[in-house]
């Protein structure tokens, strides 16, 4: 996990894990409500880890409770470390399918769009789902 100078003045961490649901060259993005943090900004969907669960378990929790889907998760893509006021936000960012029809709405999200690694960089991106972007747009393949 990359950290930087400023992680040593943060006073608390938090696991949060997401998902890059892909399906073929396609990659569902979501857009944040704007009436939460980062607001009107994209990123993978996904949440925090919660205790006595490990990151699969909350990955598939999370989505659940988000899109209303099912998930099988695969590899982690990335795992990186970003401070966001005060709170290291330790972000896995994990491959995942679909197990069923795609989603239609979701609890955090007013957009979700299902859009090709060419058109990653035409989208404002959440601070800590930037390394995986970069991974991603550099052509970083789901393994299958």
């Amino acid at each position: 996990m990359g950290h930087d100078d400023s992680a040593a003045a943060t006073t608390r961490r938090v696991h949060v894990v997401a998902a890059v649901i892909h399906d073929g060259s396609r990659l569902l993005a979501c857009r944040r409500r704007r009436d939460l943090s980062a607001g009107g900004r994209w990123e993978f969907p996904g949440g925090k880890v919660e205790p006595g669960e490990d990151a699969v378990e909350a990955l598939r929790r999370e989505i659940g409770e988000e899109l209303g889907v099912d998930i099988s998760v695969g590899s982690p893509l990335v795992r990186s470390g970003t401070v966001v006021a005060a709170t290291l936000i330790d972000l896995e960012c994990r491959w995942a399918r679909l197990n069923g029809p795609a989603p239609t709405r979701s609890s955090d999200h007013d957009r979700l769009r299902w859009v090709d690694r060419d058109e990653l960089s035409g989208f404002d991106w959440c601070t800590p789902d930037l390394d995986a972007v970069a991974l991603l747009r550099d052509g970083a393949l789901a393994p299958d």
